[in-house]
């Protein structure tokens, strides 16, 4: 398979990822008016087992009666070692969603199983088990292949690990998660930040996530919005530079040189490459205001 630019996944923000609960219509009505860039409706852990069936019904309806505007919508199904996994995915097939997620995604075979179950929506992993992250290549490789989540809680009760502000003991596993997503050109989201009160904490894990490269924040709470939205936007004073940067830089090749020179540093096309996806990622937010 030939390797996309990492560059792609600038097509649209996804600067925050909200999990809404697919059994509460409460829920699913106040998205519709809220500032994610994407919707993860949630049929999994948001789910108990007695309602798992009736959210099934719940969230199709919602999704049907339409409303989530330009909002990436991707519907978390259960997996299909359980006993609703292959309902789930059965059920959204030609509904028009964004993207498909399946939990716990280990190997290229589960993915082969997703695609074939549904054959016209984007697939999604939630990368969140050590063994699904040894395999991350394999499992990005997948033509069909949207978007990795991170589940950064599932995977550090595997790993054993303590929970730190700097996320020490899970960075290996964050960072094989990036390089294939990125080898690929997939979307990568981080995982979600379980202290919805704690902003100062949320703003410090955002900023993280976003130096790794990560695209954007999955959230558990409204209330994280406009702190990962505001993180993972490009600064004013990033896109003043790219906006220089371009111009700088074309201005070079017009005379003929193959380099610029911004705030006393080199500009070369690489940087020029980044600069554009910069101001691709601005518009593509202003968009969606």
């Amino acid at each position: 398979m030939t390797q996309a630019s990492p560059q792609s996944t600038a097509a649209r923000p996804y600067r925050s990822a909200l999990y809404i609960p697919g059994a509460k219509e409460r829920a699913l009505e106040k998205a519709k008016g809220l500032a994610c860039d994407v919707i993860l409706f949630d049929l999994e852990d948001a789910v108990v087992p007695d309602e798992k069936i009736a959210a099934r019904a719940t969230l199709k309806a919602a999704i049907a009666a339409g409303g989530y505007g330009a909002r990436a919508k991707i519907v978390r199904v259960n997996g299909f070692d359980t006993a609703w996994g292959a309902d789930d995915v059965a059920a959204f097939v030609g509904t028009g969603i964004d993207g498909i997620l399946l939990p716990k995604v280990e190997s290229a075979a589960m993915v082969d199983a997703l695609a074939e179950a549904i054959p016209d929506v984007p697939l999604w992993a939630m990368m969140e088990t050590p063994l699904g992250l040894l395999n991350a290549a394999e499992i990005a490789a997948h033509p069909r292949m949207a978007g990795f989540v991170l589940g950064t809680n599932d995977l550090a009760k595997e790993l054993n690990a303590r929970f730190r502000q700097d996320r020490l003991p899970m960075m290996g596993g964050l960072h094989l998660a990036l390089l294939a997503a990125r080898a690929y050109g997939l979307v990568a989201l981080d995982g979600v930040y379980n202290a919805f009160k704690d902003d100062a904490g949320l703003q410090f894990e955002c900023e993280q996530g976003r130096d790794m490269g990560f695209d954007g924040k999955t959230l558990i709470h409204p209330a994280q919005l406009a702190i990962a939205n505001a993180a993972f936007a490009p600064s004013a004073d990033e896109i003043d530079l790219a906006t220089r940067q371009i111009a700088a830089f074309e201005a070079s090749e017009a005379k003929g040189e193959g380099v610029a020179v911004v705030d006393g540093k080199i500009v070369e096309n690489l940087h020029i490459v980044t600069a554009r996806a910069t101001l691709e990622k601005a518009r593509a937010i202003k968009a969606m205001e």
